[in-house]
């Protein structure tokens, strides 16, 4: 068991407190004759050294220091400073001799400071000023200056305590991924080697077979790209909350893509991580999962799709491809027209409020292709772009593109890949 930062701090505790006790005797001891009341006096000191002799055993871990053995401790050293103003002779006190507990006080301050960290200090060490200002009369310099000392250094240890903490904290979880690597890695060899070459040679053999055991072979691609997934540190599909947001900092658009990257969709992007905004990159990916949706919809059970993610100096560059009947002339404007919204909301006003453009190009018979610009730079305001639509309707493409805008993005959360408006035969 890995020993807690802590755990020197207690022990020392420990030592403090029982050298203090002797320190305090010792003085009491020496001033004997000259106390007011030395058996008093004596009566206090025998208590204080039964208390911190049988207690050792508590000052030794913060489970075992509770905030009732705090309260009491710190108890006895304020009882021991007050009753020095009746034990001792007034001349004494205003010599600025110390207290019967002397600095042994310290200690309980100490450890509420190791206990709950600097707030906690702050209270025990003005409470023992408050005690040390009423025994002494009158605050004079040298009173001063202790209660300024104590308060300073138990505020100080108390919040090298919180940092300590925190510090081993953020080591535990480090061990904890360190730990959670080793054995995803450790699960990926042992899965590779086995169910995964099986669920492909399933879909290997389900695609020749045909008939139902197409369909089979179709499921455990699904499930083969599922767990290649899971394996290798992403997100299931499924498992994406529609109302988690992003946090704060720059998000690998690569890493939200992989979700979708399925038995039809083939996902390829850079080796190194490609770098945007959190509400760039979650908009980019929901106009992703809205292109796939309508490859869903509208290109066929049977159709597969390609996601190609280019990171250029300028720009970033996702296109979405499918190999389905593609879109007939006109269709993009006539659903427009009818208000199915689908591309030009879940995709073109996505990227128009980015300051991007979103292109559709797509030839009746050869596929469409979704190409996705979003500048690195700042975005410029133009007019919007009209709809293009070719005159030859057998082999000229339809193309559909975004105008820059320079409206301000909106931080979305990345949503669950949901079906998105149907736009007749294909609305990309």
């Amino acid at each position: 068991m890995r020993m807690s930062v802590e755990q020197p701090l207690w022990r020392a505790l420990v030592a403090y407190r029982v050298l203090t006790l002797g320190y305090a005797l010792s003085l009491y001891v020496y001033a004997y004759n000259d106390l007011l009341h030395p058996l008093g006096a004596g009566a206090y000191m025998l208590v204080l050294a039964v208390w911190t002799l049988s207690t050792l055993g508590r000052v030794m871990s913060a489970e075992r220091c509770t905030k009732r053995f705090l309260t009491i401790d710190l108890t006895v050293a304020i009882t021991g400073i007050l009753l020095t103003a009746v034990v001792d002779t007034q001349a004494r006190i205003d010599s600025g001799s110390f207290t019967l507990p002397s600095i042994w006080t310290a200690g309980s301050v100490l450890a509420f400071a190791v206990k709950g960290g600097w707030r906690w200090a702050a209270v025990a060490s003005t409470l023992v000023a408050a005690a040390d200002l009423i025994e002494r009369g009158s605050p004079g310099r040298d009173t001063l200056h202790n209660v300024v000392l104590i308060w300073v250094a138990s505020i100080a240890i108390g919040y090298v305590v919180e940092v300590a903490r925190a510090s081993e904290r953020t080591l535990a979880r480090a061990l904890q991924i360190e730990a959670a690597t080793r054995e995803r890695e450790r699960l990926a060899r042992d899965i590779h080697d086995g169910v995964l070459q099986v669920l492909a040679m399933v879909q290997r053999r389900g695609n020749q077979a045909g008939g139902e055991a197409a369909e089979l072979g179709r499921m455990a691609g699904e499930q083969e790209a599922a767990l290649r997934t899971l394996i290798t540190g992403g997100p299931l599909p499924e498992a994406r909350d529609a109302g988690d947001a992003l946090t704060s900092g720059p998000h690998d658009l690569t890493t939200l893509l992989t979700p979708y990257a399925s038995a039809s969709v083939t996902l390829s992007a850079p080796g190194t991580p490609v770098l945007l905004a959190p509400d760039a990159a979650a908009e980019l990916t929901a106009a992703v999962g809205a292109a796939l949706d309508n490859v869903r919809k509208h290109a066929g059970d049977g159709a597969h799709a390609w996601i190609l993610v280019e990171d250029e100096p300028d720009a970033v560059l996702v296109s979405v491809r499918d190999d389905g009947p593609g879109i007939c002339e006109g269709r993009l404007a006539a659903a427009a027209d009818e208000g199915r919204l689908g591309v030009a909301q879940s995709i073109r006003g996505r990227l128009r409020d980015l300051g991007g453009t979103a292109v559709v190009e797509s030839v009746p018979g050869q596929g469409t292709e979704v190409e996705l610009r979003l500048p690195r730079g700042p975005s410029k305001d133009t007019a919007a772009a009209p709809v293009s639509e070719p005159e030859d309707t057998e082999s000229a493409p339809v193309s559909e593109s975004a105008p820059v805008s320079g409206a301000d993005p909106v931080s979305r959360a990345v949503p669950v890949p949901v079906l998105s408006e149907t736009e007749g035969s294909r609305t990309a």
